[in-house]
């Protein structure tokens, strides 16, 4: 007999199929509406929006959770900006749907055409930031999926506000308000059932941390999306322009370190390293920077009077989320090459040199969603490649990789044309 709650999930996971159906049959212009619906609520009822996101706020203080962990659950004028740009960013995209991805005409006269068509129904599952909302439920809309969205209990009541003016967008333009879905129930055995409802939901895609998405991943019976950890690499080459490899250290460590794609690991060819770590290591420690170094590392860290602590093993392989790094010296390009993939997670990785032949033999060798040049991993977002909002960065292969956009929430289908042709 089913329980109260596996009937209360069953019919929500219902709900949105159905939604789908209707959802998928909108013109472009129709779904822009309601985006934009959605865009003026959020800067009607920001005061709203921010005054629930203190709740959370001063909750998560009371329960001691980490600065970093605050920083992402945190929501202020600025980012209410954000979700706001973020929106209309995605109102600008061309439409997803209804692309001619091939057509040929068969030897038998049968016109063939390969088109996109939504997922159908997502689940996010995610935790602490509130913008992730909004974010997904607009790709979600623009790309013609309904979306069950299950987001952390430290940020329910910053979610429960969002998911409200998104609904209010929806029954204002007379859309299938089961579009959009936000589990409220906290039990943790919700996500348990969600995750066996495979006869109404596509596709799962979690956002958070290691725990979660490897958790989701081994008891979910729905195709996952993961999001893994990103612990991030730059390796610094002895044919590098030791000012701009400073500057793209920091950027990649400091900017924002609560975020999946800021570089958790520093590689240095031990050629430039006595020249190069001295001052990068009294920025980082000025910045607050916690430093773990290998052997190499604190020698010289010892020679200019820096005080770093000894790397351990685990060191090189932790997504610390936080202004800590890891510092590894490495002899050469090879080797670099060779820590990173053993330590990668296939996130975001960088290399900085001058010299165009390593980049290439570095670039053609890691393996990862995305790998830089001269720059810093922090690009690897969907707002700077110029998707618009991401429902976040894949470490997988199949069936997105890198910033999940409004392309990466389609599949196809194929539509044959025929007038009366018969299989011998």
């Amino acid at each position: 007999m089913q329980s109260k709650l596996q009937k209360e999930i069953e019919k929500l996971a219902k709900q949105a199929r159905d939604a789908s159906y209707k959802l998928a049959t909108l013109s472009i212009e129709q779904r822009n509406k309601v985006l934009s619906e959605i865009a003026l609520l959020l800067d009607k009822n920001r005061s709203q929006i921010l005054e629930e996101n203190k709740k959370d706020i001063e909750a998560a203080k009371k329960n001691k959770l980490s600065a970093a962990f605050i920083d992402r659950l945190t929501l202020t004028d600025n980012y209410v900006d954000s979700m706001i740009s973020g929106v209309k960013q995605i109102i600008a995209l061309d439409d997803p749907l209804n692309r001619i991805l091939e057509e040929r005409t068969l030897k038998n006269a049968l016109l063939l055409k390969k088109v996109s068509v939504p997922l159908g129904v997502i689940l996010m599952i995610y935790e602490s930031r509130p913008n992730v909302t909004i974010d997904a439920a607009s790709l979600a809309l623009k790309s013609g999926n309904s979306i069950i969205l299950r987001g952390g209990s430290d940020a329910l009541n910053s979610n429960k506000i969002l998911a409200g003016i998104i609904t209010a967008a929806l029954e204002k333009l007379r859309i299938h308000k089961n579009t959009v879905q936000l589990v409220t129930n906290p039990d943790r055995e919700a996500v348990n059932i969600l995750l066996e409802q495979e006869k109404y939901i596509d596709v799962v895609i979690p956002r958070g941390g290691y725990g979660l998405i490897k958790a989701i991943a081994e008891h979910s019976k729905i195709p996952v999306i993961k999001h893994y950890q990103g612990i991030c690499h730059t390796y610094v080459d002895d044919e590098a322009d030791l000012a701009l490899a400073e500057k793209v250290c920091l950027n990649a460590k400091c900017q924002r370190p609560g975020t999946c794609n800021a570089m958790e690991c520093l590689v240095v060819n031990e050629k430039i390293a006595g020249k190069f770590l001295p001052t990068l290591l009294k920025r980082y420690q000025d910045e607050g920077v916690k430093i773990f170094g290998d052997e190499k590392t604190l020698e010289i860290a010892e020679k200019h009077s820096l005080e770093i602590e000894r790397a351990r093993e685990e060191h090189y392989d932790t997504e610390f989320l936080d202004l800590i790094i890891a510092v590894k010296v490495v002899d050469s390009l090879q080797e670099a090459i060779d820590f990173i993939n053993a330590h990668s997670t296939k996130h975001s990785e960088a290399i900085i040199s001058k010299n165009q032949k390593k980049i290439k033999e570095f670039m053609d060798n890691i393996d990862a969603s995305a790998v830089f040049a001269n720059t810093s991993t922090r690009f690897n977002d969907g707002f700077e490649f110029g998707l618009g909002a991401e429902i976040g960065i894949s470490t997988d292969k199949l069936h997105a990789r890198g910033p999940v956009g409004l392309k990466e929430l389609t599949t196809y289908k194929y539509l044959v044309f025929g007038n009366g042709q018969l299989r011998a």
